[in-house]
């Protein structure tokens, strides 16, 4: 098939301090964005959780099964941050998603605030030198491509705290630190080992936590 094809990628559950991130890429023919906007692909954040569950599938078969997801664990995320490498995790597994798919265009939602930066450490691992990348801010937004792919993402992330919730049997919400029942959550049990593989220990409310708790350790002497 001579069509050109776009990629859109994206990453969801970035900000959580529970459970881990999806980076998500989805390819479609070119001009088939209108199609997608025409299914009801807008910006994912837009769409309701059953908005979104509806056009999974609908998504899933435009693109033809042509996609790949990156799950990164809190853990993995943990050491980048430890680093101060979370971008270029998020670069590397970027990179594993298009040298996976191998479409004409890469179009990723950047997370760095230096777009042509961020494109150049994708480059880097690329092995089809020949590919064009867009990296832009606010991607998902602009293009029904990158749309699509977050749409997807956010399905498999609200899945996967879904999964979390059902094993611990608590319902802890969304897993963002503003939701107050997440917030609740990591101040009863930001500590429990069981959980370690479970919360994102280098996010700011379990680093306080943990500050909180070497104070009053301090006060003890």
């Amino acid at each position: 098939c001579n069509m050109m094809t776009g990629c859109g990628i994206v990453e969801a559950g970035m900000g959580q301090v529970i459970g881990s991130m999806v980076l998500f890429g989805a390819c479609f023919d070119e001009g088939q964005s209108a199609s997608l906007r025409k299914i009801g692909v807008i910006d994912s954040k837009m769409l309701s959780p059953e908005e979104r569950d509806f056009l999974f599938e609908k998504i899933i078969e435009a693109c033809g099964g042509r996609y790949y997801a990156v799950i990164v664990s809190p853990s993995e995320i943990d050491e980048a941050v430890s680093r101060g490498e979370l971008n270029l995790l998020e670069a590397n597994k970027t990179a594993e998603i298009i040298n996976f798919l191998n479409p004409d265009t890469a179009i990723i939602d950047c997370p760095d605030p230096k777009p042509d930066r961020y494109a150049s450490k994708i480059r880097a691992m690329l092995k089809n030198k020949n590919l064009k990348i867009l990296a832009e801010h606010k991607a998902d937004f602009k293009y029904a491509e990158v749309g699509a792919a977050s749409i997807l993402a956010k399905v498999i992330r609200d899945r996967e705290i879904e999964k979390i919730s059902r094993k611990l049997g608590i319902d802890f919400g969304s897993g963002y630190p503003s939701d107050p029942r997440t917030a609740e959550f990591i101040q009863k049990h930001w500590n429990e080992k069981s959980l370690h593989g479970v919360i994102r220990r280098s996010w700011a409310p379990v680093r306080r936590r943990e500050g909180e708790k070497g104070q009053m350790r301090l006060s003890e002497f």
